[in-house]
């Protein structure tokens, strides 16, 4: 008797099936999917270009003197004898220090650091699109085509990428570039790309090297992002 009255009780408590509240129909599977895809591809995003900007700035004291080591030879200042030519790494850094001074260190460091969301957000755009151009390759069946077509479209991607943000790059080593200790050269990122512009190249100087960096850039992003 307990027994039935348990299972009595049980029958009436729960709802009949006319009375249960039907699914929402507004949230369709796919676009909570692509919702979710769009939101973790955001959060990835944003890490990934703040991980970058914190690690570009802790190594931008040597990335500057390697740069200005490396285009010295090419310096209006060191070729016409106005600076002394430096002798090293060591010999660099320390005459920034002393001619310049501690902040001089991260000169171009905020242009390095913003070049890299474009240039991320490029590069994942043009793959994609590059891409669709290719057909669909069994990478188990077909690997050497798959592999190909992803070569070739992220090649083609960072080639993409590089052509928008390549004045970037040249002002980032002109700013970083920089010697003496007189007068800076350019106050700033956008008086390097204003005066570079309306020199004698035209807008076209801003792409000064933009050939070698592309060969580059094609081999390295396309093994990276394929």
């Amino acid at each position: 008797q307990v027994v039935s009255a348990r299972r009595a009780w049980t029958r009436c408590a729960s709802p009949p099936a006319a009375a249960q509240i039907p699914p929402s129909r507004g949230a369709h599977p796919d676009s909570a999917m692509a919702k979710d895809g769009m939101t973790s591809f955001l959060i990835d995003f944003t890490l990934g270009g703040f991980s970058g900007a914190v690690a570009k700035t802790l190594t931008a004291p040597i990335e500057r003197i390697k740069l200005v080591v490396q285009t010295q030879d090419a310096n209006p200042k060191i070729r016409s004898g106005e600076v002394p030519r430096y002798k090293g790494i060591v010999d660099c850094g320390t005459r920034i220090y002393k001619e310049q001074g501690m902040k001089r260190f991260w000169d171009g460091n905020f242009t390095n650091c913003i070049r890299y969301f474009p240039t991320q957000a490029f590069n994942l755009a043009f793959k994609d699109t590059f891409k669709k151009m290719f057909p669909k390759y069994n990478p188990k069946t077909e690997f050497a085509q798959f592999f190909g077509a992803n070569l070739v479209s992220g090649g083609l991607a960072a080639a993409g990428s590089l052509c928008i943000v390549y004045p970037l790059d040249y002002a980032r080593t002109r700013l970083a570039s920089d010697v003496g200790s007189g007068k800076k050269t350019f106050t700033g990122l956008g008086d390097c790309m204003r005066r570079t512009a309306q020199g004698p190249g035209g807008v076209m100087a801003l792409y000064t090297g933009f050939g070698v960096s592309v060969v580059g850039i094609v081999g390295y992003r396309g093994l990276q992002l394929g």
